[in-house]
């Protein structure tokens, strides 16, 4: 019986001890801290979904535009080829002119787009036109189209110029243009079918791109034709110089991205799409602002809601812990939660150092384990050697399989350097990215070669299919650096040193050719530089 009272007796001093109630305090703060940092993370998530929403929603409407304008651009042309037809078959004479020129006015009623057909003789002097009557003296020649189809004797193709004020209306139109021949394939004039910017800005104006977002139709070469919202002064201006037309657009007909505009500097999300069978590009914006709007709206209410939930949690558990004192129950149940969050604390410190998607160590570990060998191998001069690897042609992988399929590429090739740890000391790294590293401590050049040699060929014995490689397999290029640390007060370039001769031996493995090993030594240094 005594021996139970002394027991019980001690637990209870142990209980009361004054270290309790601050570490509950601590217990507090973190769940109204993993409140706030949750409701951080489904805001973040939320906003990650609108962008994506507005990406889809751009590049759906980029798609349906230049259907239609390649549809608009191939009834003109349809009209301006029987054109053509007729001219040089049936030649001008009053007669079929008077003929030509009722079947102009027809097509031109009848298409919305069009706002007129017109013909020109080899010296640009007006043969016929939708309109009636030739204005006395009237004359085309100095058109850039005219003069298009003059020096371009073997382009029988339909060609769009540059957009002009009509010398009738004056209005701005686009030319749709053809070359005519005579019998012996001279030039003979030329045809035209301009088509109306007023009715691609009136059918633009009928899509919804909230406050700030755009409508461009363009030329390839960056000319603007037709912008929403409509700026006369832009009509003719060029988007050359914008990152989608030096970059994006050689790499590939259509895509999204987000970058500030060339025109006024606002920020947005761009689609683009090349128009099938003519040189015009469609690109639809929506400014990054009026995206997020409405998730800014929702963020603050959301902020507001789970703030003021926060607040009365922290009141309430304080509350809380002054009742702790005066009661042994309560006092045990938070030393138990205290157990489970440290518990849980140590589960995460774990994971922190750990890659999720391939098990290998992270980014974090790596540069202890880096500056802890390093430090070795300066007190017991022992070489320290790095590879790290690069997948060749990772983004033309996940393009063509997959992010989910690149996923499993990248466990396939952490797989491999896994097993390339021959020795308790050695470390393989998941470096970022496609990137890779493996930490050999004790090891020399031939033998960093060796296994890094290994490891490519493991990856190449594997077979893993890529069509987008030119070997038609997956492969994998490496740079390989070996130190032999100095004495403390020697060293110039530390473990840092260690890291871009690495880095630089595989930036010259992949100027190389990629799936290749290659050492680092001074040539590497003269070769970039």
């Amino acid at each position: 019986m005594s021996e139970g009272t002394e027991a019980g007796k001690g637990f209870a001093r142990w209980w009361q001890r004054p270290a309790i109630v601050p570490l509950a305090r601590i217990f507090v703060v973190l769940v109204c801290l993993t409140l706030v940092a949750t409701d951080g993370w489904l805001i973040w998530k939320a906003r990650e979904v609108q962008l994506r929403k507005a990406e889809i929603e751009t590049s759906n409407l980029a798609s349906a535009l230049a259907r239609q304008a390649s549809d608009s651009m191939k009834k003109a042309d349809t009209v301006l080829l029987d054109l053509v037809e007729r001219l040089e078959v049936d030649g001008v004479e009053p007669r079929q002119r008077q003929r030509l020129q009722a079947l102009m006015r027809q097509h031109v009623y009848e298409q919305a787009e069009l706002h007129g057909l017109f013909a020109y003789d080899r010296d640009g002097n007006w043969v016929v036109n939708s309109f009636g009557e030739v204005p006395l003296g009237a004359n085309n020649a100095d058109r850039e189209y005219f003069i298009y189809h003059r020096e371009h004797p073997y382009d029988h193709g339909a060609h769009i110029g540059l957009p002009v004020r009509s010398r009738i209306s004056g209005d701005w139109i686009i030319p749709l243009s053809r070359r005519l021949e005579d019998a012996e394939g001279n030039f003979a004039g030329v045809a035209l079918a301009t088509l109306s910017i007023d009715f691609f800005r009136q059918f633009y104006a009928t899509f919804d791109v909230r406050r700030n977002g755009s409508i461009n139709l363009s030329l390839n070469n960056g000319t603007i034709l037709v912008r929403n919202p409509f700026r006369e002064d832009l009509i003719g201006t060029s988007l050359a110089r914008g990152h989608i037309f030096t970059d994006l657009l050689p790499e590939g007909p259509a895509g999204t991205t987000i970058m500030p505009s060339v025109v006024d500097g606002v920020e947005r999300m761009f689609s683009y799409r090349q128009v099938q069978n003519y040189p015009l590009v469609v690109i639809t914006a929506l400014a990054k602002e009026d995206i997020l709007a409405d998730w800014r709206e929702d963020t603050i209410r959301q902020l507001t809601v789970v703030g003021a939930l926060a607040v009365l949690l922290a009141l309430f558990g304080f509350y809380l812990l002054h009742l702790i004192k005066q009661g042994q129950k309560t006092e045990v149940e938070l030393t138990a939660t205290r157990d489970a969050l440290r518990s849980f604390n140590r589960r995460l410190e774990q994971q922190a150092l750990e890659d999720e998607l391939t098990r290998l160590a992270n980014r974090r570990r790596f540069v202890h384990a880096l500056n802890d060998e390093y430090a070795r191998a300066m007190r017991t001069q022992r070489p320290l050697a790095l590879v790290m690897f690069d997948v060749d042609y990772f983004k033309q992988y996940n393009d063509i399989y997959g992010h989910s399929a690149g996923d499993e590429c990248l466990r396939a090739v952490a797989e491999l350097l896994r097993a390339g740890q021959r020795r308790p000391a050695d470390l393989a790294v998941r470096y970022g990215g496609e990137e890779f590293c493996l930490l050999l401590p004790e090891t020399d050049a031939q033998g960093a070669l060796q296994v890094a040699e290994q490891i490519r060929l493991a990856l190449e014995n594997l077979g893993l299919t890529h069509a987008g490689s030119p070997w038609r397999r997956l492969s994998v290029s490496a740079g390989v650096n070996v130190c032999l640390p100095q004495p403390l007060g020697v060293a110039v370039n530390g473990p840092e040193g260690l890291v871009q001769g690495a880095d630089k031996a595989l930036y010259a493995a992949k100027a190389a050719g990629r799936d290749r090993v290659m050492l680092y030594d001074e040539r590497i240094d003269q070769l970039i530089g």
